[in-house]
């Protein structure tokens, strides 16, 4: 690792360039805190071409939406380097980071905003319409793709409800149960008391018509129209940069995914290191991995405060430990007692020749 020099000494270190990051770092830098931002430049939204749900800023393009992040943060003082963390240590006052061009940086507090991989299903030709005609939150794009000929891919513990959900947007919803486990009774009924049309057989591929989505390929050889794949992708917390801290990941409860767990605040199980956004809340959208970053840099910011208090209180006490028999000790401890009956000479006006008394 690179020596640390005095400007990488950091109040926090924020690994993750993406909302939560930036929304973070930015409270932070306003809290005059000495802040800096690792962005490896990969955006998990990046292939969609807008965001949505964000108040007063729906549909910007994600990429628009970091630019202007990064110029908020800079302008209260935050740093950003473009850079990846590839491993963070605990040191004496805080931690030690590595990136993958070898710098190395100390911060006394982490917030790790690393987000997530999506890895999708073994179907030629998703990972190419990712984000474009293949997508899977209904938040995100229900919108976009309403009235619209909707598929779902089958084979994730969600599928049904995913089916259901898009329901909402749309009258033409197609389930594919590709490699999903049989339905139960009351998942059939569902479907059918919505409408929801469900097509047996292992889905192969996508039919693509002038760049556009125009049908799934079924094992069979059949082909079923749709203008929109709903496909719900294992949702893997990147969390390597952790490892050396004692983190990991744990297996969400729907069956979704791996996430790094976190209190309410986003602090997790190591003392000191903090989480946001999708590493740690697999499903959160934009808007609420901002608001998750934002209530992190806050609990750091008191964190850090209780921990400068501290040190202040210390500090103090150790200055008047040392200086305990001097006279501004004394003066200053018999001014609190005794008040106006402190050490030193009588107020009342003294008769020529007469010694001053002392007052008691």
């Amino acid at each position: 690792m690179s020596p640390h020099n005095a400007a990488d000494e950091l109040d926090v270190l924020v690994i993750g360039g993406g909302a939560a990051g930036l929304s973070g770092a930015l409270t932070l830098a306003r809290a005059r805190r000495s802040v800096l931002v690792l962005d490896s430049g990969e955006p998990r939204n990046a292939p969609a071409e807008a965001a949505h749900g964000l108040l007063s800023r729906d549909g910007v393009p994600p990429l628009e939406l970091l630019a202007a992040g990064r110029a908020e943060v800079s302008g209260y003082g935050g740093r950003i380097v473009y850079d990846r963390a590839v491993a963070a240590r605990r040191v004496e006052g805080g931690f030690s980071v590595e990136t993958a061009s070898g710098r190395g940086f100390r911060a006394r507090r982490l917030l790790v905003t690393t987000g997530l991989v999506d890895e999708l299903p073994e179907v030629p030709g998703l990972r190419e319409r990712w984000g474009r005609d293949v997508l899977h939150c209904p938040y995100c794009h229900g919108w976009e793709v309403r009235d619209t000929s909707i598929g779902v891919l089958g084979g994730s513990p969600v599928a049904v409800h995913q089916a259901l959900l898009f329901r909402q947007w749309s009258a033409h919803v197609t389930l594919f149960l590709h490699t999903g486990e049989d339905m139960t009774e009351d998942q059939w009924e569902r479907l059918a008391a919505r409408g929801v049309a469900v097509v047996d057989g292992e889905v192969a591929g996508l039919a693509v018509a002038e760049d556009r989505l125009a049908g799934v390929r079924l094992a069979s050889g059949r082909q079923v129209p749709v203008e929109a794949l709903i496909v719900v992708p294992r949702l893997v917390a990147r969390s390597d940069v952790l490892a050396d801290l004692g983190l990991g990941t744990v297996e969400h409860l729907m069956g979704v995914g791996a996430y790094v767990p976190s209190d309410g605040s986003g602090l997790t199980e190591a003392p000191g290191v903090w989480v946001a956004g999708n590493v740690t809340d697999l499903m959160a959208p934009v808007p609420a991995a901002q608001a998750a970053g934002v209530q992190a840099a806050a609990a750091i910011n008191a964190d850090l405060v209780v921990e400068d208090t501290d040190a202040a209180v210390a500090r103090r006490r150790s200055a008047a430990s040392a200086d305990v028999f001097g006279a501004a000790c004394e003066a200053e401890v018999s001014a609190r007692v005794l008040g106006g009956r402190r050490h030193g000479l009588d107020s009342l006006p003294q008769s020529e020749g007469t010694a001053a008394s002392v007052q008691p």
